[in-house]
């Protein structure tokens, strides 16, 4: 075999150290990286070399000079390779280590989030320490939410931690693994205590809202976008409003409570209008006083502008990927500057559009400038008047951006 031989074996330069099973060397710029907070490795940067490590094992990351950096957990078909569980040299992961995480997540959201909100996240994935792991909580219930095979290796002590921390009735479990080969998302399992009711009253401060803990995908509320339902509360006094993706209505309940003079729901399920009326009575409003709209946004608002209806505030809260109606297919990352050209043709002028994104495709910058060129394409132009992010509960940590995905504004047209 030659020495220019592809497939002879190459020695490492001199002085560098030996990397043992279990240990992945880093190159000096992600090792900074993680280092500063960050707490994934992307499998492209194992550079090809194949580990032997199943999903759930520990994995030891070292800088180009061989120091300790992290230590974290295997996945071995996720395109994130390697979470990250500690950076502490003397720290064991293990049981004791989840039991320590789990009652600090519990402990800073007693101490901070109000003591009306019955709806919140109890563990935040990454920024709590927990890799791929979130816990929501729903009034006596908790529905945790797996996205990696790895999280499955500390899931059982998590659970026995929030038993003890949080004395649940019942915890559901969601098992959302993207893996490489694209395996399906499963339904929620039982997998402490007793099963629930298909409809749990939970408060989120002055509004009820009915959820579904056992729902094979969403219980029924968005938690994260709970500083952007007050915030449009707080600018419906008097304005005739429409919510596009209403699904079950949350955002509609709290328009209503703020005052909106009207409120028009336009969604493509049925059956999350029949809940969104639920929602309405619940809390005291005729439930036949909104209009439910059953149909893809884009053909009911191309109608509403053919017919000269008007709003004084429009919501767009679209899914990130999802059928939008007959079959259609709603991305928010191509769609989203059509959306509001068509939002805005029905938006009176100094009315308010309401624009949200819950994606980490699409990024800060993007949002705006689609918001830009969707104003621009309806000839007119906006101007933000207030921002909301993500709410306490979950919490980020600040060398992991990719956790801030939620993108919200209240802006004016011209």
């Amino acid at each position: 075999m030659s020495k220019s031989d592809p497939g002879r074996r190459r020695r490492p330069p001199p002085g560098t150290p030996v990397v043992r099973r279990g240990t992945v060397r880093l190159p000096g710029d992600i090792a900074g990286h993680v280092r500063a907070g960050h707490p994934w490795i992307y499998r492209e940067v194992l550079g090809g070399r194949p580990l032997r490590e199943r999903s759930g094992d520990v994995v030891e990351l070292v800088d180009p000079a061989g120091e300790f950096v992290a230590r974290g957990l295997y996945d071995e078909e996720a395109i994130i390779a390697v979470r990250v569980m500690t950076r502490d040299p003397r720290e064991t992961i293990g049981p004791d280590l989840v039991a320590r995480r789990v009652r600090s997540a519990v402990a800073i959201r007693k101490r901070y989030l109000p003591p009306d909100l019955e709806a919140h996240r109890v563990i935040n994935a990454e920024s709590d320490g927990l890799p791929a792991f979130t816990v929501d909580r729903y009034g006596d219930y908790l529905v945790a939410h797996l996205f990696s095979p790895m999280a499955l290796a500390f899931c059982e002590p998590a659970y026995a931690a929030l038993i003890a921390e949080l004395a649940p009735k019942a915890i559901y479990e969601q098992k959302r693994l993207k893996t490489l080969a694209g395996e399906a998302p499963k339904p929620a399992e039982l997998v402490r205590g007793s099963a629930a009711p298909v409809e749990v009253e939970v408060r989120e401060g002055p509004i009820k809202i009915w959820v579904d803990p056992t729902a094979p995908l969403s219980t029924g509320l968005f938690l994260d976008l709970r500083d952007g339902r007050k915030a449009i509360a707080s600018w419906s006094s008097g304005r005739r409003v429409l919510n596009l993706f209403s699904y079950t209505g949350a955002i509609s309940v709290w328009a209503a409570h703020g005052g909106a003079a009207s409120v028009a729901a336009v969604d493509v399920s049925a059956k999350a209008h029949a809940r969104a009326r639920k929602n309405f009575a619940l809390n005291g409003f005729d439930p036949e006083k909104p209009e439910h709209i059953v149909g893809d946004a884009f053909k009911v608002l191309a109608k509403m502008e053919e017919r000269g209806r008007r709003f004084d505030l429009v919501v767009l809260d679209p899914p990130a990927f999802g059928t939008s109606g007959r079959g259609q297919i709603f991305s928010a990352a191509q769609d989203f500057r059509d959306l509001v050209a068509s939002a805005l043709a029905v938006l009176e002028p100094g009315g308010l559009l309401a624009a949200a994104s819950g994606t980490h495709k699409i990024s800060p910058e993007d949002f705006d400038r689609m918001l830009a060129e969707g104003a621009a394409k309806a000839g007119t132009q906006l101007r933000i008047l207030e921002r909301c992010s993500l709410p306490a509960d979950f919490c980020v940590s600040p060398g992991f951006p990719e956790a801030s995905y939620l993108k919200f504004v209240i802006a004016a047209r011209d």
